[in-house]
């Protein structure tokens, strides 16, 4: 089922987090402090929408990286009923794809919650203060990479980086409803 992204009000801070990377690491909020611009990104391993976009999230923090840009993915999937969405696979999947980003698991949902996630992906960018400066998609195409038009993540970045407010109103993203638990 397609679900769209709620739409975090600009401004908001970034709620904080502390989960486990598929480097074998913790990574959290305080310890992506050096990023000028922190791009959160929840994601998962299974939905169309979010492998699609991959190639370009890698290739956009490396783009950005030298200009202070740090991208943060989590999977907040029910692992249970998703069992592509798993740590461990997780793991291969960040190898296979050559992820250059901390991607971290979010086994409790907590994290999904705190952002009021509803989709994968679901972009937010938060400037050095951890003000949400944008929650959207990455660009007008999510199937044809070769004929995006807009990418509406990397204005949003640049105008950021130039101390430049948006000057375009957000779409919000568009992929597969979160997988959450059921209780």
């Amino acid at each position: 089922m397609v679900a769209y992204s709620n739409g975090m009000a600009v401004g908001t801070a970034a709620p904080g987090f502390d989960l486990p990377g598929v480097d074998g690491r913790n990574h959290s909020l305080a310890s992506l402090s050096d990023a000028r611009v922190l791009v959160v990104i929840f994601t998962c391993n299974h939905c169309p929408y979010a492998k699609a976009v991959e190639d370009r999230l890698v290739a956009l923090q490396r783009d950005y990286l030298e200009r202070g840009v740090r991208l943060c993915a989590i999977n907040p999937n029910d692992e249970q009923a998703y069992p592509d969405d798993s740590f461990a696979a997780m793991v291969q999947r960040a190898q296979q794809k050559g992820f250059t980003f901390p991607y971290l698991r979010d086994q409790s949902q907590a994290v999904a919650r705190a952002y009021d996630a509803a989709c994968t992906p679901d972009i937010f960018a938060f400037g050095p203060e951890r003000k949400l400066l944008y929650n959207g998609r990455l660009d007008d195409n999510w199937q044809q990479p070769d004929k995006v038009q807009r990418h509406d993540l990397r204005r949003a970045l640049d105008l950021t980086l130039e101390a430049r407010p948006l000057d375009f109103d957000p779409v919000p993203s568009m992929g597969c409803s979160i997988k959450w638990k059921r209780p």
